[in-house]
C-alpha cells in the first residue's frame, strides 16, 4: 500500500509545473495573510453587512426544487420524442436542456429578490457598479483558496488508494467528459456557455443568494451559514468523491458573498473555477 501511495505521488510530481509551483505558492501566501490578520478567520465577517428580507425560510428552496423539477421534465420529454440521437447530439441535447431548464429557476429567484429583500436587487447583491471590482477581488479569492482545493484533491486521492487500491481514479464531471469526448463546436460551445455562464450565475443565485441567506437570517451568524450552505451545495453534485473538494470552493464562496455582500464575487469565482477545470481537461 505504501509502495501504492509512492508511485501515485511520484505520478503527481510529474505532472507539476514550474507555473503550479509559482502559483500555489502565491496562493498559500495570500491564504496565509488572511489567516494572521483575520486570527484565523474567527474575525473575518464580523462586520459583514446584512441583507435585509422579508422571505419565509422555506421559500429558498423552492427555486432549487424549481429547477431540477424542469430538467427532469425536460430529459423525459427528450427520451420520448427524440430517442436514439447520436451521442454528441445526445450531449448537445442534455447540455441545451440545461440551460432551458434553469431559466424558471433564475426567474423566480430574481421575482422572489426584488419582492423580498430591501433595496431589491441590489440588496440581493446584484449591483452593476461592484462588477469591476468584484471580478478584481475574485482573481484574488480564487488565488488563495486553490493551494487548499489542490491539498485536498491531492489527500483524497491518497485515501481512495488506500481503501480502493492503486485503480482508483478521480472521476470528471460529465460535462468535462463530454467536452473531451466530443470535437464538434456545437457542443463544446455550448458546454463552456453553459459551465462558465449560466451555471455559476444560477447555482450563485440559488445557493448563495438564496439558501445561505435564509439560513443566515434564521441562525443569525455568517459562518454557520456558510458551512451549512456548502453542505446542501455539495450534496448536489454528483460524484461524492468531489464534495471535499467542491466544500472547500463553496466557503471560499460563500464567505467572498457574506464579506462582500456582492453576488458578483462568487459568481466570478465560481465561472473562473470551471473555466480552469475545462482548460485543464482540453489540455490533457
Amino acid at each position: 500500500m505504501t509502495e501504492n501511495l509512492s508511485n501515485a505521488a511520484s505520478e503527481l510530481a510529474e505532472q507539476i509545473t514550474i507555473v503550479d509551483v509559482a502559483v500555489c505558492a502565491a496562493g498559500v501566501f495570500v491564504l496565509l495573510a488572511w489567516l494572521v490578520k483575520t486570527s484565523f478567520g474567527t474575525k473575518a465577517l464580523l462586520y459583514a453587512p446584512s441583507r435585509r428580507n422579508y422571505m419565509p425560510p422555506w421559500l429558498a428552496i423552492v427555486p432549487l426544487f424549481l429547477w431540477f423539477g424542469t430538467v427532469s421534465l425536460l430529459v423525459a420529454l427528450k427520451e420520448f420524442a427524440l430517442p436514439g440521437l447520436p451521442d454528441w447530439q445526445d450531449a448537445l441535447a442534455e447540455n441545451l436542456i440545461m440551460c432551458i431548464g434553469i431559466a424558471p429557476a433564475i426567474a423566480v429567484s430574481i421575482i422572489m429578490a426584488r419582492f423580498f429583500f430591501a433595496r431589491g436587487l441590489k440588496g440581493f447583491g446584484l449591483n452593476p457598479k461592484t462588477i469591476l471590482p468584484d471580478f478584481g477581488a475574485a482573481l484574488l479569492n480564487l488565488l488563495a483558496i486553490m493551494p487548499a482545493i489542490l491539498g485536498v484533491l491531492v489527500l483524497t486521492m491518497f485515501v481512495g488508494e488506500f481503501f480502493f487500491g492503486p485503480d482508483f481514479q478521480m472521476p470528471r464531471h460529465e460535462e468535462l467528459n463530454q467536452i473531451m469526448a466530443y470535437p464538434q463546436w456545437q457542443v463544446r460551445a455550448l458546454i463552456v456557455v453553459t459551465a462558465i455562464v449560466i451555471v455559476p450565475f444560477a447555482e450563485e443565485m440559488l445557493f448563495r443568494g438564496m439558501i445561505q441567506t435564509a439560513v443566515r437570517s434564521f441562525i443569525g451568524r455568517p459562518w454557520p451559514a456558510i458551512i451549512i450552505t456548502s453542505l446542501v451545495f455539495v450534496v448536489f453534485h454528483e460524484n461524492p468523491e468531489h464534495w471535499p473538494a467542491l466544500f472547500t470552493l463553496s466557503l471560499c464562496l460563500g464567505y467572498s458573498y457574506e464579506k462582500s455582500g456582492s453576488l458578483y464575487r462568487p459568481i466570478f469565482i465560481h465561472a473562473l473555477f470551471n473555466a480552469m477545470s475545462i482548460l485543464a481537461a482540453l489540455n490533457q
